[in-house]
C-alpha cells in the first residue's frame, strides 16, 4: 500500500530515468592499525592490482587565537608550497632526484582543516619512501632562494586566480556563510603572502607538524602488518604537541540576497549555501539521495530545468562540502546577465519542489544507484581508496563505512528523502550570493529575493577581503 507521502503529487514534466545496473558490494578489506605513543595513527591495506603503493599523511591544523586570520592564511598556504623545498640533509634537487630513483612522488596542499601529503611509489620502496617522509616531517628546512622562488609563483597564481568570477563568488559565498571564521576564506591575499618570510615558516612547522591525531594511510602491494611495522619504526621519533583546533562555527545567519557588484560583468555568477549533515547523521545517505536528485549529477532536476530545457547555464550543479567543523551544501550556476532573474527563479522553484512534494520512486532509485556507484568507483583504486580512507579517519569514520554507508544508501526511501531536503535543501535555510553587475540585475533580482539588510551591496573588494 502507498503512503499518503509517497502519493504526494509532482510538478515539472515527466522523466525516464535509464535502468541502472546496481553496483556490486565493495568488499571491505582487512585493515592493519596501529597508534603510537605519539599520537600518529598508522593504517594499512592490502591491494595488488599493480606493484605500487599509496602513501597519504594527514595532520590537523589549527589557528593561533591571538594571531591575525589572514596572516595565519597566508602562511599555512606557503607553507604547503614549499615543505618540500629541502631538508637538512637534502637540497631540494636531491630530494627529487631521490623520489625519482625510487618511482615515487611526494606533493603537500593544506586547507583550513589539515595538512595534506600525498604520494605514490613502486611497493618494494616503501620503507625508503617512508624515510624521505620522515626526514620531511622532521627537518624541512625552507631555504631563503626556493621560498623568495615560489613565495613568487604563488603571489602571481594568487594574483590571476582573483580575476577569476568563479573564485570571486565563491569566497563571497563562503565570507557571507562563515564570517571571520576560518572557513570564511580559502584563498590568501597575495600582499599577506608576500611579507612571509622563511623564518616564518621554519616557525610554523614546528608548531603545526606534529604527530598528535595525523593519520599515515598506506594502500597498495604491501603487506599490512608489515607496513605498519616499518611505518611506526620510521616514525618512533616523531614528536610534537597538538595543533590549535578549528574554532567552532557560529551558526549561519539566514537572511536575503547578497549582491557582489562587478560593474561590466556579462554573466552572473549564481551560489546558494546552508548547513548540512555531516557524514555521521543518520539522515546522511538520505541527503546524499536528495543533493543528487537536486543537482547532484547530469540527470539531476537543475541540469534538466536550466541546462537542457531552458538554456540559462552549461553547467549547474550543487554539493556537499566537508570539513572537520561542519558540512556544507552550495549550489552554483552561471548565468547572462541579462536573464540572471529567470535563472534565480528556476533555482528557488526546483529547491522549494524538493523540499515540499515527494520524489517519483525512479528518480530516487536511480538517484540511489548513481550514490553507490560513486563511491565503488571512487575506492575502485588504490589512489582511491588510500584519498578516502585517509579523509574518513580524519573525520574518526573507521573503515566500516565503506560497508555501511552503501546499505544505508538502500534503504532510502522517499520519504527519507522529502524529511531531509526539507530541513536542508529548502530555500529559507539557504543564502544566496550574486556576483555580477548590480546595476543591470538588482531591479529584477530584488523581486524574486529580498537584499539581505545588514549587507545589501558588496563590491567585489570588500567580498573578498581577508579577515
Amino acid at each position: 500500500m502507498t503512503s499518503s507521502t509517497s502519493a504526494a503529487p509532482t510538478l515539472g514534466p515527466s522523466r525516464n530515468f535509464p535502468v541502472v545496473v546496481p553496483p556490486g558490494e565493495i568488499p571491505l578489506a582487512r585493515v592493519a592499525e596501529r597508534t603510537l605513543a605519539s599520537g600518529l595513527r598508522i593504517l594499512a591495506v592490502r591491494r595488488a592490482a599493480v606493484p605500487t603503493v599509496e602513501l597519504r599523511l594527514r595532520i590537523p591544523l589549527g589557528v593561533e587565537p591571538e594571531r591575525p586570520l589572514a596572516q595565519e592564511l597566508a602562511e599555512m598556504t606557503l607553507l604547503g608550497e614549499t615543505a618540500l623545498s629541502g631538508t637538512a640533509e637534502r637540497t631540494r634537487t636531491q630530494l627529487a632526484a631521490d623520489l625519482q630513483s625510487l618511482g615515487a612522488s611526494l606533493s603537500v596542499n593544506t586547507d583550513a582543516d589539515r595538512l595534506a601529503v600525498i604520494g605514490s611509489g613502486l611497493a618494494p620502496e616503501l620503507p625508503r619512501l617512508l624515510s624521505l617522509l620522515a626526514e620531511v616531517v622532521h627537518s624541512a628546512s625552507y631555504p631563503e632562494d626556493e621560498v623568495v622562488g615560489e613565495r613568487g609563483r604563488l603571489v602571481a597564481e594568487l594574483g590571476i586566480a582573483r580575476s577569476q568570477p568563479a573564485v570571486l563568488a565563491r569566497e563571497a559565498l563562503l565570507l557571507r556563510l562563515h564570517g571571520g571564521h576560518p572557513y570564511g576564506t580559502e584563498l590568501p591575499e597575495p600582499g599577506h603572502v608576500a611579507g612571509v618570510e622563511p623564518s616564518a615558516l621554519r616557525t610554523l612547522h614546528r608548531r603545526v607538524v606534529s604527530p598528535v591525531k595525523a593519520v599515515l594511510t598506506l594502500v597498495g602491494d604491501i603487506d599490512p602488518d608489515a607496513a605498519v611495522d616499518t611505518a611506526a619504526e620510521t616514525f618512533a621519533s616523531w614528536s610534537g604537541d597538538a595543533a590549535s583546533e578549528i574554532p567552532e562555527v557560529p551558526p549561519i545567519r539566514i537572511g536575503g540576497l547578497t549582491i557582489v557588484d562587478r560593474p561590466g560583468a556579462v554573466q552572473t555568477n549564481i551560489r546558494f549555501g546552508g548547513a548540512a549533515l555531516p557524514r555521521t547523521d543518520p539522515r546522511f545517505a538520505a541527503q546524499q539521495v536528495a543533493n543528487v536528485i537536486f543537482g547532484g549529477y547530469f540527470s539531476s532536476r537543475l541540469v534538466s530545468n536550466i541546462r537542457e530545457d531552458k538554456g540559462y547555464t552549461y553547467s549547474p550543479r550543487s554539493g556537499v562540502e566537508h570539513a572537520l567543523r561542519m558540512s556544507r551544501l552550495t549550489v552554483a550556476a552561471d548565468a547572462a546577465t541579462e536573464i540572471t532573474a529567470p535563472a534565480l527563479l528556476e533555482i528557488l522553484y526546483e529547491l522549494g519542489r524538493i523540499s515540499v512534494l515527494s520524489v517519483a520512486e525512479d528518480e530516487l532509485e536511480a538517484a540511489r544507484q548513481y550514490a553507490m556507484g560513486s563511491l565503488a568507483l571512487s575506492t575502485s583504486t588504490s589512489s582511491g581508496l588510500a584519498s578516502t580512507l585517509s579523509v574518513l579517519a580524519g573525520s574518526g569514520i573507521g573503515p566500516e563505512y565503506l560497508r555501511d554507508h552503501p546499505a544505508a544508501l538502500a534503504r532510502v526511501t522517499t520519504e527519507d528523502v522529502l524529511a531531509v531536503a526539507a530541513s536542508v535543501l529548502a530555500p529559507a535555510r539557504l543564502v544566496p550570493v550574486l556576483l555580477g553587475d548590480r546595476e543591470r540585475i538588482e531591479p529584477f533580482v530584488s523581486g524574486i529575493a529580498a537584499l539581505d539588510a545588514q549587507e545589501p551591496v558588496l563590491s567585489e573588494a570588500e567580498a573578498t577581503r581577508s579577515v
